[in-house]
């Protein structure tokens, strides 16, 4: 077996990091500018700084918390008696997913920090040069993520295999796989959770700030962004670096893990031979993540203009697309070396070539949903030129326009998604939707080395401004940010495109490892569960928004404070108190980030472990189409109010005339931008996080609610196991005990039975149960023929024969893969199979179950095996039949073989029958 691929992943993590130092190392190299620029630069980095401590100081008290709780859930390996594997070492994983998200921020922010004055400084020589410095501060954010994802990842996945003991002498352990993997899931629970709150914290900080400077210093006082007389400037710079680079590189770095995560545990249930012991679907989607980093780097080296006419997103585009292109064309030849020429998911059965597709499939989408994204964004665009229009009409009608723009904006991307959804299922089944998901997030060191320059620019901008730099260094700048906007924008309609699919992924997950095997929207709770799930998005949104609002009331009485109480701040004689505004958004965005972050992670548990799996599958339903709706268009709205905004700055035509900054239809666009700054940079962009993070809890609790029904008590797959049908009428029971007792209590005596008995094959039948290492697949096989005879003394005394082309699992495909393949069944050869009992024993090891033990024979593929089928015989009916009288005797019963002793691939097989068999009288 072939293991060293598996070392390959975290190396390549590791490849990405050192070219992240290296380029670190060149932007602090770079000229940081004059003194007053490097004061400026040097408030803003305390001021992230010191939000960064804050957030860490509360959620280290969450972290602690959280692992203590997956630490104890690791110690529980029984409920109600089925088995959980889990272990205590989930809480390790989690706390290590909490401190590599942590760790990408801060990398991103230290950075951002850095490059920021030196992009000012750089546009005082050129625009190739600030765009050198702003891209490289960039690329440093993107390959921190991307290399501490798969390293983190892809090292935990090495060391669990190791502690659990996964690869033994006889290959790989499937039980012992399931519980790695399921370990893993606490790193994807601990990056998403730090996301969710650096991005609902940072969203909160960045766009208090943000609306504060706006509604005092320009609506108010007049004068321009970036001023340095607006008290509020500083902690505006501060938030774009708390929110648009730490908080995004957090949440890109949970999106990340999650979709490699929900591949790997999709691809643990496709039973495969292969040179990697089996591994290959659990591998494959870290291999093309590691890849995707090496070629994000060589992406990057495209990313250049030669002058100050050159296009800037030509640029960035360029350096995008050919990563892309050069992903896909690798995945290629990955895929078709690690996997095997045919695949099966759940009965789903699909060829390697048609997981590359799906792999390209992956990757249109996400182009796809950027170029949307950018269409509706982008200055000089239909839609935003159409919110420019309607500004000339007031501050109500650009708002109206900026909402209509938002809403229509869904349309092309949700088609896209669900094209893309279909077209990758069909493919290769849920193992294609997650593959697809994976294919789409391989290059994210470049996406967000591409998103994480826009806020670098910005900040730029602000210090050019603040400092007084001619008019030259502050047009460049505004050139990349103008440009970063739209990145913005696109990276937002990527993350919201990725995260419908990885938690479409994750969904199919937890159902199978929740042990429901459909989700039935007629039933009162589900439905009930749907509409909740839909309003959750709705209810997070409006709290992430109040606080923002909250948060700026506090920072406009501030500024408006200052402006009056500091004589000469607008003269440029008395410095404001930058300070006391950073500390105004810091606290606020502490304490408002709490509810929403308590919503997403309580929600999922309570429903589980008090409505069951059932009913919390349709909450996750409904929580990730409304959140999907409610990213797209508030993110959107956001991105084309704030270009719409922009397009002043260089004049804009409006029914034959010419308007610029501080003209009326400039200050409705600024109102618009206002609104839409919460929008896009706050509530939107959580909502991936949110939809994510919920399926990955719920994914985490799944062992334990599979067996939890409603209101506490035991459930539907507890209920199963006792219920019990005699001579028609259906019994349920509570307790194993009651079932016993019934048992013993309708059991008869088989020596009452005298002569020979035929089965009824039509009203008899053959159920099996196949365990597939989280899941169990269910189908049927008809009875040809046969007898009881207990009374036969010279031959088999109970004698069946199977028709094996008539077994149905309800799924052609699946049907057509088990009967055809040499490995299964192989009906074309053997036809029939047969069951001949030569001894009837009555069982007292457990009576109250089965009373009597069938010993014989089983021939199936031309094999022959000792079987003994236990059995309960129910009595005799007297019946009637075209005027003859009929007895029919009624038996039920199982027995359990295993598939490889008859030649075939495959674990335990639980086979439970009934038979009628009638004697003329």
């Amino acid at each position: 077996m072939n293991e060293n691929v598996m070392y390959l992943v975290p190396l390549l993590g590791v490849v990405g990091l050192i070219v992240m130092a290296i380029k670190s190392a060149w932007v602090s190299k770079q000229d940081a500018g004059d003194k007053n620029m490097q004061e400026l630069a040097g408030y803003i980095a305390d001021g992230a700084m010191a939000f960064l401590k804050a957030e860490w100081k509360v959620l280290s008290i969450f972290v602690v918390f959280a692992a203590a709780l997956l630490a104890y859930s690791g110690t529980i390996h029984e409920v109600h008696g089925k088995e959980i594997h889990s272990s205590w070492v989930i809480s390790i994983a989690f706390i290590i997913g909490a401190v590599f998200s942590a760790t990408a921020g801060y990398i991103g922010m230290r950075v951002a920090t850095k490059a920021n004055v030196r992009t000012t400084q750089a546009a005082r020589t050129s625009l190739k040069q600030a765009l050198k410095v702003s891209f490289t501060g960039g690329t440093v954010m993107g390959l921190g993520v991307a290399g501490l994802a798969v390293l983190g990842l892809g090292g935990l996945f090495i060391v669990f295999l190791k502690i659990f003991n996964v690869i033994g002498e006889n290959g790989v352990n499937a039980i012992h796989m399931k519980t790695a993997i399921e370990v893993l899931t606490g790193f994807s629970l601990g990056a998403e959770s730090i996301a969710l709150f650096a991005r609902v914290g940072g969203g909160i900080y960045t766009k208090a700030a943000d609306v504060g400077a706006d509604l005092v210093g320009k609506v108010e006082a007049g004068i321009p962004e970036d001023d340095v007389r607006n008290p509020a400037t500083i902690a505006d710079n501060v938030g774009d670096n708390v929110g648009d680079v730490a908080g995004m590189g957090a949440d890109l770095f949970g999106s990340y893990v999650a979709t490699i995560l929900a591949t790997m545990v999709l691809g643990q249930e496709i039973t495969v031979t292969d040179k990697f012991g089996g591994m290959s679907p659990i591998l494959l989607p870290m291999v093309i993540c590691g890849l995707g980093i090496l070629f994000s780097i060589v992406g990057t080296w495209f990313v250049t203009i030669k002058d100050e006419k050159s296009n800037v997103q030509n640029a960035l585009n360029m350096g995008n697309w050919s990563s892309m292109i050069l992903t896909v064309i690798a995945s290629y030849f990955v895929v078709n070396w690690m996997l095997p020429d045919t695949l099966s998911l759940r009965g789903y059965e699909f060829s390697k070539l048609n997981v590359f597709l799906a792999i390209v499939v992956g990757t249109v989408v996400g182009a796809i949903m950027s170029i949307v994204t950018e269409y509706y964004t982008a200055m000089g665009k239909k839609p935003v030129l159409s919110i420019i229009q309607q500004s000339s009409t007031g501050h109500a009608t650009n708002i109206i326009g900026g909402l209509s723009v938002g809403m229509k904006s869904t349309v092309i991307p949700i088609l896209t998604l669900a094209a893309g959804i279909m077209a990758s299922y069909y493919f290769a089944g849920l193992y294609g939707v997650a593959i697809a998901a994976a294919g789409m997030m391989a290059t994210t060191a470049m996406q967000l080395a591409i998103d994480a320059f826009g806020p670098i620019a910005d900040n730029a901008g602000g210090i050019a401004e603040m400092s007084q730099l001619p008019p030259e260094v502050r047009e460049r700048t505004d050139n990349l940010d103008a440009v970063g906007n739209t990145t913005a924008a696109t990276g937002k309609g990527f993350a919201i495109a990725s995260a419908a699919l990885t938690s479409l992924a994750l969904f199919a997950a937890f159902v199978g490892i929740a042990g429901i095997s459909a989700i039935d929207i007629y039933k009162a709770p589900v439905l009930a569960g749907l509409f909740v799930g839909g309003m959750i998005p709705f209810i997070f949104s409006a709290l992430c928004i109040q606080a923002v609002g909250k948060a700026a009331m506090d920072m406009v009485q501030e500024v408006r404070r200052q402006f009056r109480e500091i004589p000469g701040i607008m003269e440029y004689k008395a410095k404001p108190e930058y300070e006391k505004c950073v500390a105004i958004s810091t606290k606020a965005s502490i304490r408002e980030m709490m509810m929403p972050g308590a919503i997403a992670l309580i929600t999922p548990v309570l429903v589980g472990f008090v409505f069951g799996p059932e009913v919390l599958g349709g909450l996750l339903a409904g929580v990730t189409v409304s959140g999907v709706l409610m990213g797209i268009f508030q993110s959107n709205a956001g991105g084309a109010w704030d270009n719409a905004k922009k397009s002043f700055e260089k004049g804009v035509l409006i029914n034959g005339e010419m308007f610029y900054k501080k003209s009326e239809p400039h200050k409705a666009s600024v109102t618009g931008d206002t609104v839409g700054d919460p929008f896009k940079d706050t509530s939107g962009p959580s909502m991936n996080i949110l939809i994510k993070l919920m399926s990955i809890v719920s994914l985490v609790i799944a062992p334990y609610i599979a067996v939890v029904g409603t209101s506490g008590h035991e459930g539907n797959v507890i209920k199963e196991q006792y219920k019990l049908n005699i001579n028609g009428v259906e019994m349920s029971f509570t307790s194993k005990a009651q079932l016993d007792s019934a048992l013993a209590a309708n059991v008869k005596d088989v020596a009452e039975l005298k002569g020979n008995y035929a089965v009824d094959g039509a009203h008899s039948s053959v159920v099996f149960s196949v365990k597939h290492i989280i899941t169990s697949t269910r189908g049927s096989i008809n009875i040809d023929s046969g007898y009881v005879n207990l009374e036969n003394a010279n031959g088999p005394k109970i004698f069946v024969q199977l028709d094996m082309t008539s077994l149905n699992t309800q799924n052609s495909m699946r049907d057509s893969h088990l009967k055809d393949k040499p490995e299964f069944f192989d009906v074309a050869k053997f036809k029939k199979a047969s069951f001949e009992a030569t001894s009837i024993e009555k069982n007292t090891a457990e009576p109250g179950k089965y009373a009597y033990t069938a010993k014989g024979k089983l021939t199936m593929k031309g094999v022959t095996k000792d079987v003994e089928l236990r059995f309960n015989y129910i009595g005799i009916s007297a019946q009637e039949w075209e005027g003859k009288k009929v007895d029919v005797a009624g038996f039920e019963g199982e027995t359990t073989i295993n598939q490889k002793d008859f030649g075939m691939d495959g674990e335990e097989v639980r086979i439970e029958f009934t038979l009628e068999a009638g004697q003329n009288k």
